[in-house]
């Protein structure tokens, strides 16, 4: 009978372990991207002089990692879409007036359009004035995602009592990322920082083997794993990666704050300080 109780009161504990049922798209709307402290940490950066006019070509996977088995071996094991990651970070920052240069093709090839528009009859009237030349970047900012090493550290613990056991594990993944500024004029790298973000993944499980009666087996288990985005980690990367740069750039008088703030900024100190992870 005391087997009993101590089985039953396994089972509530499985219960509350037990993983949730998928929920169907219609029963979750599509919010924001969730945002970590680098993201608050870019909207605190004190206002700059005048805003950079930069352009990004691109923002490469230089890691060559894929996705371990039973994963497709054409999937890649961090985003593709790390420009667009930079595009958002630099935005956010308020330093920087961010020039199309990915999709630079398209652009080129709607304003052919609005030029041969222009010599019809009935022209709208948002295309009827000239168009303007195409800003052109001051700095060009580079980079790539450099490295993304698994099993960075893993472990784990658990216990087992009379067929009852609990236990946990974990496993720590890393990436890194590197941006650099260019000045266009000369070619010369104004400033250039690596960051690396980790990621973690962690699993729990409950189970019970036990025999209640004579020729009566209780066998449960449940358990839940939750991963870390990788995308959401490369984009703290870099978040924090332009964020270092700005401060960079202030502490070594490349560009200015409109107050004439350096490093005494709290938001700059706090990237100014030594190299530690995010």
């Amino acid at each position: 009978m005391r087997s009993l109780f101590v089985a039953i009161g396994m089972m509530a504990v499985l219960q509350g372990c037990a993983v949730r049922e998928p929920m169907s798209a219609d029963q979750q709307a599509p919010t924001l991207t969730p945002r970590t402290s680098t993201y608050q940490d870019l909207l605190a950066l004190p206002r700059p002089k005048g805003q950079l006019v930069a352009a990004v070509y691109g923002f490469r996977d230089q890691t060559g990692q894929y996705k371990p088995t039973p994963a497709s071996s054409f999937s890649t094991a961090v985003t593709q879409g790390a420009a667009s990651m930079l595009v958002d970070a630099m935005q956010a920052s308020g330093w920087f007036v961010v020039l199309e240069r990915e999709g630079l093709q398209n652009v080129l090839t709607e304003r052919k359009i609005i030029r041969a528009s222009q010599s019809k009859p009935d022209v709208a009237p948002n295309i009827q004035s000239e168009l303007p030349s195409l800003l052109a970047a001051n700095i060009i900012m580079e980079g790539a995602i450099v490295a993304y090493e698994t099993n960075v550290r893993s472990g784990g613990a658990g216990a087992r009592y009379l067929g009852i056991g609990l236990s946990q594990e974990y496993r720590v993944d890393q990436v890194t990322v590197n941006l650099r500024a260019i000045d266009v004029r000369s070619g010369r790298v104004l400033s250039n920082v690596m960051t690396t973000k980790t990621i973690f993944s962690v699993g729990r499980s409950a189970n019970v083997y036990k025999f209640i009666e004579f020729k009566e087996l209780l066998e449960a288990e449940a358990g839940y794993t939750t991963n870390e985005p990788a995308q959401l980690c490369v984009l703290s990367a870099i978040e924090a990666a332009v964020a270092h740069l700005v401060a960079q750039g202030v502490d070594r008088r490349l560009w200015q704050t409109a107050e004439g703030h350096t490093g005494e900024h709290p938001a700059l100190a706090k990237y100014l300080g030594k190299p530690e992870q995010i």
